[in-house]
């Protein structure tokens, strides 16, 4: 993984362009469930195989479809990304994002092992990465912009997922795209159109995948109440 490196932010983050080929992206683009999404303010999403509960249990120990594993899990294996997961890959956070929606500044939190790994569709973004405050001696906290392209992987890790923030802007355009302000741009697929259209990406409609690991799984819900079916 040291080759994708994100090099100036907190160790670690790593960005995979072509993670997986415009077949694939339509694969599985084409197979995620139309009556599954869940609608909030500013997105629409759909939790694999079961939400989780206010104490951040994962009520189903059915697998992910087999949409969201083949190939991306394996070649998840393959980088040994989960390798020190207790479950590998159990759960997977379907969000899309139309042009103009984004997300607030969050951290994923101690309710996953703390690795992320998100496979972008469709659009490119720009997700925002800051250092977390707290501190009183008002200190500049550092911030930077990565660039995920469709069909990219980033991978959050170490101090990137403990000691930062993430999110993305509610923007129609991304500007003042190059290699001073974006963190990954030598590590993008192909930065040509950015520089073409003077540092500029219009947004069209994405789909993430982030994949995780939640740490405590109960198979009673799906006992009882049947989640995790697809």
């Amino acid at each position: 993984m040291e080759p994708h490196r994100i090099p100036s932010i907190p160790a670690s983050m790593y960005y995979i362009p072509n993670f997986i080929s415009p077949d694939e992206e339509s694969h599985i683009l084409n197979k995620i469930p139309s009556n599954r999404w869940i609608t909030l303010t500013h997105r629409r999403l759909q939790s694999l195989p079961a939400r989780l509960t206010a104490t951040n249990t994962l009520l189903s120990s059915t697998p992910l479809p087999e949409f969201l594993t083949t190939p991306i899990t394996p070649r998840f294996n393959g980088l040994e990304i989960f390798a020190g997961a207790p479950h590998g890959v159990n759960h997977c956070l379907i969000n899309e994002y139309l042009p103009g929606q984004g997300i607030m500044p969050h951290e994923d939190g101690a309710a996953y092992h703390p690795v992320v790994a998100t496979v972008s569709l469709g659009g490119t973004v720009v997700l925002d990465v800051t250092e977390k405050g707290g501190g009183s001696g008002g200190e500049k906290l550092g911030k930077w912009r990565i660039l995920q392209e469709p069909r990219s992987l980033l991978v959050t890790m170490g101090s990137a997922y403990t000691d930062t923030l993430h999110g993305i802007a509610e923007v129609h355009e991304d500007d003042d795209l190059n290699a001073e302000t974006v963190a990954n741009w030598e590590l993008l697929g192909d930065r040509e159109p950015f520089i073409a259209n003077g540092g500029l990406n219009t947004r069209t409609t994405r789909i993430s995948l982030t994949y995780r690991d939640v740490k405590k799984v109960s198979t009673i819900g799906s006992k009882i109440l049947g989640r995790g079916k697809s």
